[in-house]
């Protein structure tokens, strides 16, 4: 079976980085996978970290954008709880 070309993770949306990231770490918490594979695995798992942490903060800019400082909404109120 042909394998699949690696997408880049600066190519991906949110959703699509954020599954694949999901399913690294699954990966890695099992440990079952050789030294090599994990360190490749943790490192486009950093990738993917950063691609989700960089579509957040353009979606939040946006949203602060779109919102305004007068149009009531505290985006605060928009935090996940802990």
């Amino acid at each position: 079976m042909a394998k699949r070309p690696v997408r880049p993770p600066a190519e991906m949306p949110y959703e699509q980085a954020f599954q694949e990231l999901e399913a690294a770490v699954r990966q890695l918490e099992s440990g079952e996978r050789p030294l090599e594979e994990a360190l490749a695995l943790f490192e486009r798992g950093q990738l993917l970290a950063a691609r989700c942490s960089e579509l957040l903060e353009a979606a939040e800019l946006k949203l602060k954008t779109l919102v305004g400082d007068g149009a009531g909404v505290d985006l605060d109120d928009l935090e996940p709880e802990a």
